[in-house]
């Protein structure tokens, strides 16, 4: 009775793409990684493509999911145990595209998520429950970070020399760069690009600092 009832389940349409998240997290891929690895369109398993514009779900054809668990050497059977709440190698935390971070409202004044835009996806545990990613949307910081790309965000974790950062003026812009010097006075960062120019920002002009300590690429 009890196999029966599991098999009877009904799925619904963020279990089935929340597990799709895991699988690709469990792989070391963002879902446009997952999907490009597949052999299927970069975009198949984009958060855009997952609601059509005028609101309808929009959900993953069989053959895509398929040919996702080959790419990834994974069963069915674990896909389905993805599919549980409390199933896979991570846990579910705030996601918003890099494009949003430096609108109104977007983080609270501790640098923790807030406001609209944010959806969830499934990534490595990490220790810090105040945790968020970020997608790279654009070639702003390539070839460091490319488009498609999500890294994982640590609010409480311990900043040195060297660490990749998100760093938020209090003009609301939001950058990512290494972190090349910090004192009480000022910030020294190299940013993430062809130029690889050094930007200084007095301590005055940040609003926060977090360290990244997970990427999907």
């Amino acid at each position: 009775m009890v196999r029966q009832a599991k098999a009877q389940r009904i799925l619904t349409h963020d279990q089935i793409w929340i597990a799709l998240d895991r699988l690709a997290a469990r792989a070391g891929l963002s879902p446009s990684g997952l999907a490009k690895r597949a052999g299927l369109d970069p975009t198949t398993f984009n958060r855009s493509k997952r609601v059509t514009s005028d609101g309808r779900e929009r959900w993953p054809s069989t053959e895509s999911i398929a040919k996702a668990l080959a790419a990834a050497d994974a069963s069915f059977d674990s896909f389905a145990r993805l599919v549980d709440d409390d199933a896979g190698d991570g846990r579910s935390v705030p996601l918003l595209r890099f494009a949003l971070a430096g609108t109104s409202g977007a983080f609270d004044e501790s640098g923790l998520p807030a406001g609209k835009g944010w959806t969830e996806t499934a990534l490595p545990a990490t220790e810090d429950s105040h945790g968020f990613a970020l997608e790279i949307s654009g070639d702003e910081f390539a070839p460091v970070y490319r488009h498609g790309d999500i890294v994982l965000v640590s609010p409480g974790a311990p900043i040195r020399k060297g660490d990749r950062v998100v760093v938020r003026s209090r003009t609301g812009e939001v950058t990512i760069a290494m972190l090349r010097r910090r004192t009480a006075k000022a910030l020294e960062l190299q940013l993430l690009n062809a130029s690889q120019a050094v930007r200084t920002m007095a301590a005055g002009e940040v609003a926060w600092i977090a360290r990244i300590v997970w990427t999907s690429q």
